[in-house]
């Protein structure tokens, strides 16, 4: 089974910047889909945000709107690590961010947290104004 642990959160002022790391351990890493999510302190019921997704193929890295431009998802198999590059940073990035694993699929990624089947504790992020 699938064990997911990230690190890399923090405290930062706007416009700064943060590198999360996801480290994977428990399984094949190189044929599983990885993912970013977030969950905002304001909406604590409601359905993790998407941020980012690595498929597993390479083909394809797909990004949240609000993110895309900003954040850059990569990841290194050999290190069974996938990593989230954060630059200008807004406070409204504030959230807990998880990291999650997808088995199967077709490897391009999945924007759907529902897909997913392994997910780590959450780092914190908090960018302030």
């Amino acid at each position: 089974q699938a064990q997911l642990v990230e690190s890399g959160g923090g405290l930062v002022q706007a416009g700064g910047s943060l590198r999360l790391s996801c480290a994977a351990s428990g399984g094949t890493f190189s044929n599983i889909d990885m993912g970013w999510f977030r969950q905002a302190p304001s909406a604590p019921g409601k359905e993790r945000e998407f941020v980012a997704t690595f498929g597993w193929t390479g083909l394809s890295t797909l990004y949240a709107d609000s993110v895309k431009g900003r954040f850059t998802i990569s990841r290194d198999n050999a290190k069974n690590t996938v990593y989230l590059q954060m630059n200008s940073l807004k406070p409204e990035d504030t959230a807990v961010y998880y990291c999650a694993a997808r088995l199967g699929g077709f490897g391009l990624g999945n924007r759907n947290p529902s897909n997913y089947d392994y997910w780590g504790q959450g780092t914190q992020v908090t960018v302030s104004s």
